[in-house]
């Protein structure tokens, strides 16, 4: 009998070097249609009008729902060992009407 170690399958992934640098966000848009959500991640400079898009991920509501379980679930971890994140006084959702592309 295989041991379930064994059986297991391993996922090896590649990462780019391009990739594997990362990028620093400071600004989340989300849309979602029936079939899929959007996730656009975006950098915007201080003092400037301009911002850019350093990632567009399209995900199904299922993976969507668990990528929110283990943000979650790492964002208690951190706090239980870090203590509170600070949002800030003035946190509000924001509606983007006035965004454009180019």
């Amino acid at each position: 009998m295989e041991k379930k170690e064994d059986q297991a399958k391993k996922l090896e992934i590649v990462v780019d070097d391009e990739v594997a640098v990362g990028s620093y966000i400071n600004l989340a848009l989300i849309n979602h249609s029936p079939e899929e959500f959007t996730m656009d991640f975006i950098y915007v400079p201080p003092n400037s009008p301009k911002a850019k898009l350093r990632a567009r991920v399209i995900s199904c509501p299922a993976h969507t729902k668990r990528f929110l379980m283990a943000l979650q679930e790492n964002l208690r971890r951190y706090e239980e060992k870090f203590g509170a994140i600070n949002i800030g006084p003035n946190l509000q959702w924001t509606s983007f009407d006035n965004v454009g592309h180019s």
